[in-house]
């Protein structure tokens, strides 16, 4: 019952956000007169969507269970949404059709030798595991030293793994970490946001998201947005303590291991033949001396 909730209250936020961030003109509507209400009225997204208000404003309160994927489709275009809000929407529909499903504390999935042969053979590439929690549960030695920050900081031993979203909302040292850490904060709670929507039975999701809720206000601003990222990759920018200045492309990779957890395994590399090409590989080699010195 409790989880039933959470999904209706979450669709409401959603779908109300949403419709909130839209204007008449970018959907072809006449505007005329002052509007109480930022974005869009129910009764026009209703009108788009080709459906009846009281019908929209049912599924906008959260009474999404049965809902067609030809309607659903017709919100989602009607609202604009991306395809990873459309994911989100979908898995939000599939989470509220009645089951027997109760929250549960999902086990963790042990990560097969082969995987973490594949990690320990980029040896000029900082290459790590994350679950959709983003506990980081393999790494490279390049990662451990690159991340040394969050490997060794205030937050790494308090939960057995460290953990993306502890390390930037409760360790101030992120800040000092990682360049952009706005864009950081917002894609960590977006990609949390999508793992909410996949499974939102998940206890220990629940309780890391009501952990940081609690502890940040900076958490909480964001996890009330109701931004959504699946897909993400790009740059980033660190102030590493011991390499320096580090710009690095990351991209992560959907890591099939389980049907019950979802996994994905992002690698950081460096542009060749450029400075922070040299300021990781010389990351690298104090890596790799530290583990010959740690293995004996």
């Amino acid at each position: 019952m409790e989880s039933r909730s959470h999904n209706r209250a979450d669709i409401r936020d959603f779908l109300a956000r949403r419709r909130a961030q839209l204007t008449p003109e970018q959907v072809g509507l006449p505007t005329s007169g002052r509007r109480r209400v930022p974005g869009l009225r129910r009764e026009e997204v209703a009108v788009l969507a080709g459906v009846s208000t009281e019908w929209y404003t049912r599924l906008e309160k959260g009474h999404i269970s049965g809902v067609s994927e030809d309607v659903l489709d017709a919100v989602a275009r009607t609202l604009q949404l991306s395809d990873d809000e459309r994911t989100y929407l979908f898995d939000l529909a599939k989470a509220a059709r009645p089951s027997p499903a109760t929250r549960r504390r999902r086990k963790s999935v042990d990560i097969p030798p082969r995987v973490q042969w594949l990690l320990d053979s980029m040896t000029l590439s900082a290459a790590f595991v994350v679950n959709g929690r983003l506990d980081i549960v393999a790494t490279n030695a390049l990662a451990r030293a690159l991340f040394a920050p969050m490997f060794h900081g205030r937050t790494a031993g308090e939960h057995g793994r460290p953990n993306f979203a502890r390390f930037y909302f409760l360790d101030d040292g992120s800040h000092d970490f990682v360049d952009d850490w706005d864009g950081a904060a917002n894609i960590t709670v977006a990609l949390l946001r999508a793992e909410a929507g996949r499974y939102p039975n998940d206890r220990a999701l629940r309780e890391l998201v009501g952990e940081l809720s609690t502890v940040s206000a900076e958490f909480r601003t964001r996890w009330a947005a109701h931004n959504v990222r699946i897909h993400h990759g790009g740059v980033k920018r660190f102030h590493h303590p011991e390499a320096g200045s580090l710009e690095l492309t990351y991209q992560p990779l959907d890591l099939p291991m389980s049907a019950h957890e979802a996994h994905s395994l992002t690698i950081y590399t460096a542009e060749p033949g450029t400075s922070d090409e040299d300021r990781l590989k010389l990351l690298a080699s104090w890596a790799a001396t530290r583990l010959q010195v740690e293995g004996g």
